[in-house]
């Protein structure tokens, strides 16, 4: 098999990219010791990604707003918002959420 350099140099240059952003934090920060707030703060940005992501898929519907009563995900959310603060697990949420939907579809 031959490898041309450009497409092994776009490769190598692909996994920098992919890789620097990510190393480079870890190894900065693992140094250090941060402070509790920060640590606090920084156990909230799974939930603030999750959250956007889902707001886009439950609150939009081809896009235009869907904030109705007809909306099945955004009927099935709202469940899924209470079990996950009731129980605080990933996989009891998900399964509430899918399960709600399922039933509204």
């Amino acid at each position: 098999m031959d490898v041309r350099p450009e497409i092994l140099a776009l490769i190598l240059a692909c996994a920098a990219v992919t890789i620097v952003p990510r190393v480079v934090p870890l190894v900065l920060l693992s140094r250090i010791a941060l402070p509790a707030w920060v640590l606090e703060w920084l156990g909230y940005i799974p939930v603030a990604v999750l959250a956007a992501l889902l707001a886009l898929e439950v609150l939009v519907v081809d896009g235009k707003p869907a904030v109705t009563i007809a909306n099945p995900a955004l009927l099935a959310i709202l469940p899924a918002l209470a079990v996950a603060a009731l129980t605080r697990s990933l996989i009891t949420t998900a399964a509430a959420g899918v399960g709600l939907y399922w039933l509204l579809l």
